[in-house]
């Protein structure tokens, strides 16, 4: 059984730091694209960063780039999101995702979320 567990959320002064991680379960990283998403009070869904383990393609929302970095560990089965200069408008619950590797773009999976697997979700709250 396919399973997402995300965990390092909290609580963080703007300008700080957190390291989110997605652990795998049931299935190998291999093979698959794993995304990360957000979804603050009263607002959509939206795709933060996405990566594709078979080549390591990856895809960034706009107000991230350069303050959050994707990566994955497929020895451990975890795929990881470094945030960096964490912002107030960063506070939400961070989701992460998987759904196998196909011809779809990056781009195109994060933007529109096209992912059948995903987890409960993990708060990051920025405030002073």
């Amino acid at each position: 059984q396919l399973q997402l567990v995300e965990s390092g959320g909290g609580l963080v002064q703007p300008g700080g730091s957190l390291r989110l991680s997605c652990a795998a379960s049931g299935f190998t990283l291999d093979y698959y694209t794993i995304g990360w998403f957000r979804q603050a009070p009263g607002k959509e869904r939206e795709g933060v960063s996405c990566i594709r383990s078979s080549d390591g393609s990856t895809y960034y929302e706009e107000s991230v780039k350069g303050r959050f970095t994707i990566s994955r560990d497929n020895a451990k089965n975890t795929v990881y999101l470094q945030m960096n200069s964490l912002k107030p408008e960063d506070t939400a619950v961070y989701y992460c995702a998987a759904d196998r590797v196909s011809i779809t773009s990056v781009q195109a999976m994060c933007v529109f979320m096209a992912f059948s697997s995903w987890g409960q979700g993990t708060q990051v709250t920025v405030s002073s």
